[in-house]
């Protein structure tokens, strides 16, 4: 072998490993927390979501409905509840907004995920939508209301959001029930049998508890912080009170939950990048298999992201400080696609 052969042979290990490396499959993205309203000053009409979520690969997204919306006014120091529902007007309007929806994401050549498999193909790279509401009002009437929402399409359900309602406490007003009543305990064993996604995310501490004890698979917090240095409370500022207590982070985690970090630019910093150096904390915290994106986008103030090309920085981020290919798989599409495979996965008919 002459010295020509000798230099071609060497560069061929390097030369080899980097075509790997840019053949790898790419790195898909998920969101547990995404919002997309009809109304407002940046509705569906005006940022189409198949365009949006290609921008950023991203393939897995919860479109989360807003359950209580009609009876939300914004104050000063947030949202506040501004009237009381009558009987059957949370479920007309959760129907009417599911119909919305499903228009949208038809229009937009997307697929709406309703079973394991089609969240295995969202892995893969094919785009699809969860159906999850926030704030189970629709339930006040009965919980027979549950499996026509499970009929609809809805896998992700969050308990409890700004408006009281017969399930339990919320985190920005004052404790009425020391958790969840009894509907509450019952909803959250009504969607393991069904397949539907548990989310605790604005539940008290106690709340949160009393779920852990119900439930027979990992439930979510889709949206907010963790934090070390205080017990959030009602009287708070809002970010705050909306904050998840690191013991109840990691009691999720203990039963296979998932944790996502929103985007609110005051607790995770101004930039994509910040962003991705706060959830790899988050991660170090409760455990790489327990954390992921749950931004919230769409409802927020002053947000970090505003789009799914902003994940993708994060994304790139944790690539350039050389985080490794796994972690940045289950934080950015595994860990969400996990719990809610395994939550359908558990349906009993």
């Amino acid at each position: 072998m002459d010295r020509r052969q000798v230099i071609k042979a060497g560069l061929a290990v390097p030369l080899a490993l980097a075509g790997s490396a840019r053949g790898q499959e790419p790195i898909f993205i998920a969101d547990m927390h995404y919002h997309l309203l009809f109304v407002g000053p940046n509705p569906a009409s005006s940022q189409p979501l198949g365009a949006n979520m290609a921008g950023g690969q991203a393939t897995l997204v919860a479109w989360s409905l807003v359950g209580d919306l009609p009876w939300l006014a914004i104050t000063p120091r947030g949202f506040k509840q501004k009237g009381v529902p009558k009987s059957g007007e949370p479920q007309k309007w959760l129907k009417e907004e599911i119909e919305r929806v499903k228009a949208h994401v038809v229009a937009q050549k997307l697929k709406i995920a309703t079973t394991p498999e089609h969240v295995e193909a969202a892995l893969k790279g094919d785009p699809h939508v969860v159906l999850a509401v926030e704030g189970a009002s629709f339930l006040d009437d009965g919980i027979a209301q549950l499996q026509s929402a499970y009929d609809m399409g809805v896998r992700h359900i969050q308990l409890v959001h700004y408006t009281r309602n017969g399930i339990g406490d919320f985190q920005t007003e004052p404790p009425r029930f020391g958790g969840l009543t009894d509907l509450g305990k019952t909803v959250v064993v009504e969607c393991n049998r069904l397949g539907i996604l548990v989310d605790l995310a604005h539940a008290t501490s106690e709340a949160v508890a009393q779920a852990l004890e119900v439930s027979k698979v990992g439930m979510v917090w889709s949206h907010s912080s963790v934090t070390k240095t205080r017990k959030p409370q009602w009287s708070m500022a809002v970010t705050q009170a909306r904050q998840l207590a690191f013991e109840d982070a990691k009691a999720i985690a203990a039963k296979g939950g998932v944790v996502g970090l929103w985007a609110v630019r005051s607790d995770v910093g101004a930039t994509p990048e910040a962003y991705a150096e706060k959830l790899s904390e988050m991660a170090d915290w409760l455990g790489e298999d327990h954390a992921a994106f749950g931004t919230d986008m769409n409802a927020l103030i002053a947000p970090a992201l505003n789009k799914f090309s902003d994940l993708r920085r994060v994304v790139e981020h944790w690539r350039r400080r050389g985080m490794s290919e796994v972690r940045m798989r289950k934080l950015a599409i595994e860990n969400y696609a996990r719990v809610l495979r395994q939550a359908m996965a558990a349906r009993q008919v």
